[in-house]
């Protein structure tokens, strides 16, 4: 039996990267999913190829009108919510920490933490009536450590693992449980400049060379770590932020010795 089978699913940033992988996977698994992003044409691509599994919904979500809709749209259209996989995010640019404004900070946190909390909490409540349901956040290795990302990025990141403990606590007793995915170095949309700036200086093959597996991730090993949380598989697995980034967070990061 397919380990999604007959579950309701919302995706956002789904149009690319881990949400796209994540929303093709869980459809392959048997989920019927609503899959979020401001990219429709995308959104559309991927409903074809998933046979109609994958419903396209355009939303944007830092507005919080828009995250209460989905919620809604996913009750209409689905039924109701078994899973819902808060992933979408912006990186906030890369300028230095003393050049940083305030504006900045304010778009990347409306958007990684406000928009993922308000995703969480109106999902719960779409989800407590029928005491079960499964929430994951893409938090990230940012969060955990210093120097893997910009501040605000990682500041977003690091409210989204605290978010996802305390609504393990708040949640007690209801039958809901919510973890976070740490991702390290993964290649998509987000990433793309680092890699095409890799490939252009003829420095590919040292990304990623931080971590003990010595390269970076793709998005389908992010989206088989989604599975397993949406899944039964994962039921005693509650209020964690579980990194899947080639070991860089488990060590203090050394150059690679020469072989």
């Amino acid at each position: 039996m397919r380990r999604l089978e007959g579950k309701r699913a919302v995706i956002t940033g789904a149009a690319s990267g881990i949400g796209r992988s994540s929303a093709l996977l869980f459809a392959a698994e048997g989920a019927r999913v609503l899959a979020v992003d401001r990219d429709l044409d995308n959104l559309r691509a991927l409903s074809d190829r998933s046979g109609g599994a994958i419903t396209p919904h355009l939303a944007n979500c830092d507005v919080e009108e828009d995250i209460d809709g989905m919620v809604s749209m996913a009750r209409d259209h689905l039924g109701g919510i078994d899973i819902a996989f808060a992933n979408a995010g912006i990186n906030g640019g890369a300028e230095a920490f003393l050049d940083q404004t305030v504006g900045e900070w304010e778009a990347v946190l409306r958007t990684n933490l406000i928009g993922t909390f308000r995703l969480v909490q109106q999902a719960a409540l779409a989800m407590l009536p029928q005491r079960h349901g499964s929430i994951i956040c893409t938090a990230s290795v940012a969060g955990l450590r210093a120097n893997a990302a910009g501040a605000a990025y990682s500041a977003s990141k690091a409210g989204v693992i605290s978010l996802v403990q305390t609504a393990a606590s708040a949640l007690g007793g209801t039958g809901l449980r919510i973890n976070a995915i740490c991702p390290g170095l993964i290649e998509t949309g987000m990433t793309r400049t680092i890699f095409e700036r890799a490939a252009s200086r003829g420095t590919s093959d040292k990304i990623g060379q931080l971590n003990p597996l010595r390269r970076a991730g793709h998005p389908d090993e992010i989206a088989e770590m989604a599975l397993f949380l949406a899944s039964d598989s994962s039921s005693y697995v509650n209020g964690q932020a579980l990194a899947v980034d080639g070991g860089l967070s488990s060590m203090h990061p050394t150059p690679p010795r020469k072989s």
